[in-house]
This record gives C-alpha cells, sequence and structure tokens, in this order.
C-alpha cells in the first residue's frame, strides 16, 4: 500500500524558496510518479487508509521509474532560457520562472543594449536584480541531482563532481611532473606513474634542455615586463588615482547607439572625462554574440605646454569583473586632447554582459605624469 504524498510548505519559508512554476511542476512529477507505479501493476489494496493512523514506508520506485522521475525533474528545474539546468546561482521572477546566472545577466545586458525593460521570457513580467531573487531551494535541489563524469562516465551528485574530477577520477587528463622541462605527455591520471617511471626528460643533458629552458624564460619575460613597468610608474612623483563611474547614454542618431560617460572629475589638478562605447559603436551589438568594450580618455582643461602621462584601468573595489592591467600612453595638449578607443581589456563576453548588466560601470582610473 503507498500512502498519498502531500506537499506542505516548510515553516518560515519564504518567496526565495521555489518559485510557483516550479512547484506545481515538481507536484505533477510527483503524480506522474504515482501514475507510473500503477502502470507497473503497484495497486493500493484493502480498505481506505485511517485518517488517524500513523504514515507507513513510502514503497520503494523501480530503477527504471527513478530515472523517469530524474528526467522529470530536469525538465522542471532547468532555465526558461538555455533549458540547461544551472550550474551556479539560480534567480527567479515575481512569478517564480527560474533563470541561470548566465542568462539572467544576458537577458539584463541585452535591455541595456536595446533600451528596453527586461522581461522574463516565460511571462514578459519586468525583471531586474531590485526585483529578482534567488532560489536557495532550487540551487540545493539541482546540486544533489546526478551527472556523469566527461572522463570515467559514472554518475556522481552535482556538489561532488568537480572535486571527483579534479582530485579523485582516475581517468582525469593530468600531465606529466617533467612539463617544466619540456614534456609534452598528456593521458589519464592511472597511467601517469608508469609514464613517470619511464619519462626520457629527467636524463636529458644540460645541452638539450637549454633549447626548452629559453623558451619558458621569453613566456616568462613577457609576463614580468608589465608588473615591472607599473613598478616604474609607481616611482613618478605625480600619481593621481579616482574611482570613476560611467553612465549609460544613448546617442541623438535616428537609430540611437549605447555609450558610456562619466562626469567630469580632476586628477593632477587637471579636469578629465571618460567615454566608453560597446564593440566599437556596431550598429547592432545586441545581435552579437561577441562584446566588447572600448574606451577613451579626454582633458577638458587648457594647458599651456604638452602633458605627457600613462594611464590604466582596473577594476573598482566592490566589483568582480576580472580586468587585466594595460598601460597606455598619450601626450596631452590643447590639439590632442583626446587619446584613440582602446579596448577595456576584460577577459571574454561574459564580463562584457556583467557590466553592461550594471546600472552603473563603476572602475578605478589611475594616471601617471611623465616627468621631462
Amino acid at each position: 500500500m503507498i500512502s498519498d504524498v502531500g506537499v506542505a510548505a516548510a515553516p518560515g519559508s519564504s518567496s526565495a524558496g521555489l518559485g510557483v512554476g516550479a512547484v506545481g511542476a515538481a507536484v505533477e512529477a510527483v503524480a506522474g510518479v504515482a501514475a507510473m507505479q500503477e502502470e507497473v501493476g503497484i495497486r493500493r489494496e484493502g480498505p481506505e487508509p485511517d485518517p488517524d493512523e500513523p504514515p507507513k514506508k513510502r514503497v520503494k520506485i523501480p530503477e527504471g521509474e527513478s530515472g523517469k522521475l530524474e528526467e522529470r525533474l530536469y525538465s522542471v528545474l532547468c532555465c526558461t532560457v538555455c533549458l540547461d539546468l544551472p550550474k551556479a546561482s539560480v534567480y527567479q521572477c515575481t512569478n517564480g520562472h527560474l533563470m541561470c546566472a548566465g542568462c539572467f545577466i544576458h537577458l539584463l545586458a541585452d535591455s541595456r543594449l536595446k533600451e528596453e525593460q527586461a522581461t522574463c521570457p516565460n511571462c514578459r513580467c519586468e525583471i531586474s536584480k531590485n526585483l529578482c531573487c534567488r532560489n536557495l531551494a532550487v540551487e540545493k535541489a539541482v546540486s544533489e541531482l546526478p551527472t556523469e563524469c566527461t572522463f570515467c562516465l559514472k554518475q556522481f551528485p552535482r556538489s561532488s563532481l568537480e572535486r571527483h574530477q579534479k582530485e579523485e577520477c582516475q581517468d582525469r587528463v593530468t600531465q606529466c611532473k617533467y612539463k617544466r622541462i619540456g614534456c609534452p605527455w598528456q593521458g589519464p591520471f592511472h597511467e601517469l606513474p608508469a609514464h613517470e617511471s619511464e619519462c626520457s626528460h629527467p636524463t636529458k643533458t644540460g645541452t638539450e634542455l637549454m633549447g626548452i629552458l629559453g623558451e619558458m624564460d621569453q613566456s616568462h619575460r613577457r609576463d614580468m615586463q608589465l608588473y615591472n613597468s607599473i613598478f616604474s610608474l609607481l616611482c613618478y612623483e605625480k600619481i593621481g588615482f579616482t574611482e570613476v563611474q560611467f553612465r549609460p547614454y544613448r546617442t541623438d542618431d535616428f537609430i540611437t547607439r549605447l555609450y558610456y560617460e562619466t562626469p567630469r572629475f580632476t586628477v593632477l589638478n587637471q579636469t578629465w572625462v571618460l567615454k566608453a562605447r560597446v564593440n566599437d559603436s556596431e550598429r547592432n551589438p545586441n545581435l552579437s554574440c561577441k562584446r566588447t568594450l572600448s574606451f577613451q580618455l579626454i582633458l577638458k582643461s587648457k594647458v599651456n605646454s604638452a602633458l605627457e602621462c600613462s594611464f590604466l584601468l582596473l577594476k573598482g573595489p566592490y566589483d568582480d569583473v576580472r580586468i587585466k592591467p594595460v598601460i597606455h600612453h598619450h601626450s596631452f595638449s590643447n590639439d590632442t586632447n583626446e587619446t584613440d578607443y582602446v579596448p577595456l581589456p576584460i577577459s571574454d563576453s561574459v564580463e562584457c554582459n556583467k557590466l553592461l548588466a550594471a546600472k552603473n560601470i563603476n572602475l578605478r582610473l589611475f594616471i601617471f605624469q611623465v616627468q621631462k
């Protein structure tokens, strides 16, 4: 005999729990399991249960039916945009429809580019960072669903898959410990001890290793050049920095284009402005998967002589966007008071969407005046 399945709200639960749509679909999935149990011959027998009788243990569902339940949960808990299970944060609109973090940020970025209010793809209600909230219950439920390891093809809960693939899987791809002296071997972890015991690179002569080490030195030198340049700039007498806030605006063209501009600010006793544009003012950047930002520095003050400066932009103190520092140089004068547009060195389009989805873009600007 199978007891009835009820769905009750936990005490203290709030709207941050399962969304309305997700709960309704979950109830349907449970009801579907009962129907499937009847199909395989599991029937209710005997008289109706006494309401005062203590609940009986649930009958174990056959393995095949359990798999069907997992498939139903996949469809219930998936993102309404990409139809895939979320890998990190899960957001919900005011009506409970679920969106993974990547799609949620992408929708907000698209709305900024098109100068429209972002809406939920399902119910068309307004969405924003203030209106939407994370759904912790769905995040925990998704983390417990099984998924397949890409190396050994075994099933693991999503919450433990990353640790398994990085530390435990015997079939994970690894490299020889002599890679630093040129060994190119890559293979499954369980073959690593056998390879390292036979690897020929430890027995190479110094002359043979010199070529390999020379290539490594060149790569290291390129990485160090940037940091040495920054350390040299920090020795300058006149250094200024400030927090800058890019605000979105629209051009006056027939087809308006999005651009960003900061309020005027003062650094090194001069007045400056920063401007930024998306995809170098491409006509329809919202139709492009690849998105970039470029910026220019403008001197608004009048100067008596050329002002030679180095400058760079870094992420603000409260942002999580990744920006690789790049040093730019320009000689400012009354005739050449604007730099060319230079790329903002963000890692990829995902980081660009994070900036576009925000109400404003907050960065930190450093300016170093070159002494003649």
